[in-house]
């Protein structure tokens, strides 16, 4: 059976869209191949790496990517699932093609404010709040057929 491919899209692929490229490939990954993007993309967010090693998942060696690097590759997806939060809705990017497009609406660690263990703690919320969505989808997907 040949895998579907899921793009995971954000502003600056530095957090969001990577742990839920990283949840789909550990909860799905017989059954998708999952890949992240965002419209500038950062650095990985280092309250992102030490989120996810906490629950077992290394993205420490993930880059980040460009949309339009898939789009120029020419990359066609099953799935476009954007992950910005809603008051970055508007700058979240529209990928081309036939794809089945999903917006979920999560907090950009990278905005989070106080001291540095306070921003962990939330990006440990999204973390799990990504984890749900993910776990949640698949089951509507076993459910649909």
């Amino acid at each position: 059976m040949k895998r579907k491919k899921v793009l995971f899209v954000c502003i600056h692929n530095s957090a969001r869209s990577q742990m839920a490229e990283a949840f789909l490939e550990t909860l799905g990954g017989d059954r998708f191949e999952a890949h992240s993007a965002g419209i500038s993309p950062g650095k990985l967010n280092p309250l992102a790496v030490e989120a996810m090693r906490e629950v077992g998942i290394d993205i420490s060696g993930k880059e980040t990517r460009s949309v339009f690097d898939y789009f120029k590759e020419g990359t066609l997806f099953s799935y476009v699932i954007t992950v910005c939060d809603q008051a970055s809705g508007e700058k979240c990017p529209v990928f081309p093609g036939n794809a089945k497009r999903l917006h979920w609406s999560f907090p950009d660690p990278s905005a989070f404010q106080g001291t540095y263990q306070e921003k962990l703690a939330k990006t440990r919320e999204v973390r799990e709040e990504i984890k749900e969505a993910i776990s949640r989808w698949l089951k509507e997907l076993d459910n649909n057929g």
